[in-house]
């Protein structure tokens, strides 16, 4: 065992936990406040999350001896801050977490659902995701209209680091908001004795309205833009564990972490590839012991995550707000690109993204769901007629 173990993996899995991590738990906190979390339940929402993705990637990693990186889900968490309140407030929203992990379990053990999700027209998801995403990656210019000597320099800290080092680039952003709000608000002995924070369970309710207007986007955004992508990143470097095997475990770590708060932990992408690269071990058989550092970094950070909300509070919210855009250009980029790059589908992917991002609702059910129901009908006629034959 300690032959498997060098420098390099201590490294990579280090960088993994911070990374993963420091990029993007202002998007996770912004997602619970934004379907109704008190301060102390996005605490416990933040923690379980760390803490389950941290042990789920050790887990599969001994399990699988493969480097299987294993984070929260982003894309769900910038869904859930964008989402329509539900009646009901957060218990509602766990009520509908509780569903989510019960689909994935369910894409894990029943082909034919997990099947139903990979057919989704990639054009459409993506174009789900982006109508998600932009009103989020609006919020770093909206920061530096309204307070533009703390917005400019979280900014600028953000584009030169991109410049050097892309995967640093947010978590230099973090620092600079960090520094900031240390300089020009109070950070008292009352907010640094509740750093370490005790989770705590909440009560879910189950509603109609937060089973379609929270709990089936979510299962489709944390399927398709991360469980999905993370199988693909992870054949791109030769390994090839079991889908379902691996969509059944995520799926009962994300409802371990649900009634504490936690909306799911997924495969991850961008972390999966530094794991698996040469970079964390020359011998690819070897390489799993930086997803194991990674997950033992995530536990580290979840018994901490009362120090992420300290911060949060004090902070303007359209700061915070300003970093989670920040950490999801990346992902808005890739996102607008697959969804207008086949011209057929175009129109379609149009509609999803419009009629997602407008923010319609209606029977308490939010335009996520709307926008794929209005671009997949567009969708299905196109084809349609292009499948007749020409008379």
């Amino acid at each position: 065992m300690g032959k498997d173990f060098s420098v390099t993996t201590l490294a990579a899995g280090a960088l993994v936990a911070f990374v993963g991590f420091a990029s993007s738990f202002a998007i996770v906190v912004q997602g619970l406040y934004g379907v109704g979390a008190s301060a102390a339940e996005a605490t416990s929402g933040l923690m379980a999350l760390s803490v389950s993705m941290g042990v789920c990637a050790i887990f599969l990693a001994i399990k699988t001896r493969m480097p299987i990186s294993v984070a929260w889900s982003t894309p769900g968490a910038a869904f859930l801050a964008t989402a329509v309140p539900q009646e009901g407030g957060f218990p509602v929203a766990v009520g509908a977490f509780i569903v989510t992990a019960i689909l994935i379990i369910l894409a894990g053990m029943w082909k034919p659902l997990g099947r139903a999700i990979s057919a989704i027209p990639s054009a459409l998801a993506s174009a789900m995701l982006a109508g998600v995403l932009l009103p989020l990656c609006l919020a770093p210019f909206q920061a530096i209209a309204e307070l533009p000597l703390m917005g400019l320099p979280i900014f600028l800290a953000w584009l030169v680091v991109a410049r050097m080092n892309r995967l640093l680039a947010v978590p230099a952003a973090v620092f600079v908001t960090v520094l900031l709000i240390v300089m020009m608000y109070d950070v008292g002995a009352a907010e640094i004795g509740s750093l370490w924070s005790d989770p705590f369970i909440i009560i879910p309710t189950f509603t109609a309205s937060g089973m379609i207007g929270i709990a089936l986007p979510l299962f489709i955004i944390t399927m398709a833009s991360q469980n999905i992508t993370g199988m693909a990143v992870l054949s791109t470097f030769g390994y090839k564990p079991d889908a379902g095997s691996m969509f059944r475990w995520t799926g009962l770590f994300s409802l371990a972490s649900a009634p504490f708060g936690g909306h799911a932990v997924n495969l991850a992408a961008i972390t999966t590839a530094i794991c698996a690269g040469e970079e964390a071990h020359p011998d690819p058989e070897k390489r799993y012991w930086a997803a194991v550092i990674a997950g033992v970094g995530y536990v580290i950070f979840g018994l901490t995550a009362g120090a992420a909300i300290v911060f949060i509070t004090i902070s303007p919210p359209i700061l915070i707000t300003a970093v989670a855009g920040l950490a999801l250009m990346g992902a808005l980029s890739a996102s607008l690109l697959s969804a207008m790059s086949h011209e057929k589908d175009r129109e379609a992917a149009l509609i999803t993204f419009l009629v997602t991002m407008s923010g319609m609702t209606f029977f308490g059910i939010s335009g996520v769901f709307w926008g794929l129901l209005a671009g997949g009908a567009v969708y299905l006629w196109d084809h349609r007629k292009s499948s007749q034959p020409e008379v």
